[in-house]
């Protein structure tokens, strides 16, 4: 009776349990709904932006004697020493592979270009990468659940710029994770800075290409068909007051607003990606709880068995004298 009872409280302790992940997948729903509302109203605008600057880099702007005025943000430096990587990770765990896939990216980005790397990271999550690797952290910012305005992203943003014009940095680059859909995140590190027009990736900053639905499908194709007949039209820009002053503005502010975009995409992959670890936890509680008691149910029976056995042989005794 021992081993029955050992049985029933297993299954009275992991039915808990799967209270625990079945109620921790409808939080992580509900976050991943608004997370994924917010990706969705702003992608459009992050994609539209980042074309925005491509051009501008393109362009230069021309000062008085028809000169280009190139952007210190804009400026490919000649020799790389020394990269910043800004890594946007989550603050809790229970989330599959999130946070792993995306560290091991970001590592084997180091080791690929085999050059200084500082990180400055976004989420508790991400001190993995000097806990577990020996990577030296820079910074260490806060991170919302759900973030609801660019001002989040303003402070990492600044420090990164200011980081990169003083010569601390050779090149910035931002790691993190694309919503794809629900059940697909895609981890991605991608330069941030300087912003380079000659790139062999022309898609840079178009964050969430991957989906092929809707608007992000829409500005895909028509990038892909504007690149294609880039020897029919230039695009031409008026700066007012200045080409400086214009670039001066628009630039940080367009790096901020990639900056934001990546963190709202790295929220709705964390809570998609919970929201699944957590139902394939509720069904493997599920599963464990029915294998108990098949378990139970035949220790049980065995019991019984064996009593009326014992009963049946007493008898047998009794009649025997």
């Amino acid at each position: 009776m021992a081993g029955i009872r050992d049985i029933k409280r297993q299954i009275k302790s992991i039915g808990n349990t799967k209270k625990i992940t079945k109620a921790m997948e409808m939080v992580a729903a509900s976050k991943m709904r608004k997370a994924v509302e917010a990706v969705l109203r702003t992608r459009t605008y992050a994609n539209l932006s980042w074309e925005t600057v491509l051009h501008l880099a393109e362009a230069n702007g021309k000062n008085g004697n028809g000169e280009k005025v190139l952007h210190p943000l804009l400026a490919k430096r000649l020799e790389v020493k020394k990269v910043l990587i800004i890594l946007i990770a989550s603050n809790r765990g229970l989330c599959g592979g999130f946070n792993t896939a995306l560290i091991n990216k970001a590592v084997a980005s180091v080791k690929k270009h085999d050059q200084a790397t500082d990180f400055m990271v976004m989420g508790k999550k991400a001190r993995a990468v000097y806990k577990y690797f020996g990577y030296n952290i820079s910074a260490e910012f806060e991170k919302e659940d759900i973030s609801i305005g660019v001002s989040e992203a303003i402070p990492l943003a600044k420090m990164a710029i200011a980081d990169f014009l003083t010569g601390k940095y050779d090149k910035v680059m931002v790691a993190y994770t694309d919503f794809i859909s629900a059940t697909k995140q895609l981890p991605r590190v991608r330069q941030l800075l300087p912003v380079e027009v000659e790139k062999e990736d022309k898609y840079l900053g178009v964050v969430g290409k991957d989906m092929r639905v809707g608007l992000d499908e829409k500005f895909v194709a028509e990038k892909k068909a504007s690149h294609l007949k880039d020897e029919e039209y230039m695009y031409e820009y008026i700066f007012e007051p200045s080409p400086e002053e214009v670039l001066n503005q628009m630039i940080p502010r367009l790096v901020e607003v990639q900056l934001f975009q990546a963190i709202l995409e790295s929220n709705a992959a964390e809570h998609s990606a919970r929201m699944a670890a957590m139902h394939q936890a509720t069904e493997a509680a599920s599963d464990i709880i029915v294998d108990l008691a098949l378990t139970y149910n035949k220790a049980r029976q065995a019991g019984i068995t064996r009593e009326i056995a014992e009963i049946s042989a007493g008898a047998e005794a009794l009649k025997d004298r």
